[in-house]
């Protein structure tokens, strides 16, 4: 064998070799080590945990303060457990006592009808209010704040202003007898209805801001340019807003909907300010609602009795809400 052909050999066998060794070294390097594949083991298993773990005390929070405190009131209204005792065990006795009991009725029926006019005035005129404000003219800053204001004012205060102006000696009679409108007092808080009607409207004027803030979020997110489109094909105003502000704001409305529902029937603050404390009419308690009449029975010692008042407030609440869930499924079809 030449020369030639023998050094052409060794190059080629030197090739040959780098090559294997090279392609070892890269096969080496792109196998994961063990030390990889642990770390690997580890994210992954702690991957699903993590999250658990930043929710935990979020959680904690309301296993000790709302599931535990519910399921004890459940456990309580089968029991005649008192203010200082701990009470036995008498079954249904305080829920066949509530069929009896004309105040419970009466309650049930101040709440229902506090709801039917709280809900369709504060489904619809803070949404009215939103469009208003979300509109950029002068002062409207101003408008923001003075519908808002009564939000943030303490229940307390409001309800003590609204007596001083709706009491048989207040502002308002005072003012409509002056001006010859009335002769004799217009008995804001001493009749049934009347009561029921100043409570309301002080609802309804204290949550129009909290409502109007929540669509004006809303109104946000409807495209500009669907207003747009339908400007230029010649849609009045009326006509953008049933087309497409409303549709835009629909699941909000349903939102606004169940706070309504829940704020109504859980009313307290309200007629227990404008009742000195007694939830009634003149002692009567014609006017009274759940909450007054839950308030009444547990700080009279009467904690089972309040129970189960509460755990008929929830199955009650619960009614209008499967109703407003299925009007939203219904609508989404």
């Amino acid at each position: 064998m030449s020369a030639t052909a023998q050094a052409g050999g060794a190059r080629w066998s030197a090739q040959a070799g780098g090559g294997a060794e090279g392609q070892s070294e890269s096969i080496g390097a792109s196998r994961p080590t063990t030390a990889a594949f642990g770390r690997a083991r580890r994210i992954r298993t702690h991957s699903w945990f993590a999250p658990w773990l930043l929710c935990l005390p979020a959680i904690a929070f309301l296993v000790v303060f709302n599931l535990v405190p519910a399921i004890n009131v459940v456990v309580l209204a089968f029991t005649n457990a008192k203010m200082l005792s701990g009470g036995t065990f008498v079954g249904a006795d305080n829920f066949v006592r509530m069929l009896h009991d004309d105040q419970v009725g009466t309650a049930l029926v101040n709440g229902l009808v506090y709801l039917a006019v709280c809900l369709p005035f504060l489904l619809v005129l803070p949404l009215g209010l939103a469009v208003l404000v979300e509109k950029k003219i002068p002062a409207i800053g101003f408008f923001r704040t003075m519908f808002y204001t009564p939000v943030v004012a303490s229940a307390v205060v409001v309800g003590l202003i609204w007596t001083w102006l709706l009491d048989d000696r207040g502002a308002i009679n005072a003012i409509a007898k002056s001006l010859g409108l009335i002769t004799r007092s217009v008995p804001f808080l001493t009749d049934r209805w009347l009561l029921l009607l100043s409570a309301i409207s002080l609802t309804i004027w204290k949550g129009l801001g909290y409502y109007m803030v929540i669509y004006l979020s809303a109104l946000g997110s409807v495209p500009r340019e669907l207003h747009e489109a339908a400007a230029v094909d010649g849609a009045s105003a009326w006509r953008r807003f049933w087309s497409v502000t409303v549709p835009g704001v629909r699941g909000t409305m349903f939102l606004v909907g169940v706070l309504i529902t829940v704020g109504a029937l859980r009313v307290f603050s309200e007629l227990f300010i404008l009742t000195n404390g007694t939830g009634g009419v003149g002692g009567a308690n014609v006017s009274i609602v759940m909450l007054v009449q839950m308030y009444a029975s547990g700080f009279n010692g009467n904690l089972g009795y309040a129970s189960a008042l509460s755990v008929l407030l929830f199955v009650v609440t619960l009614v209008p809400l499967a109703v407003i869930a299925r009007v939203q499924r219904r609508t989404e079809q």
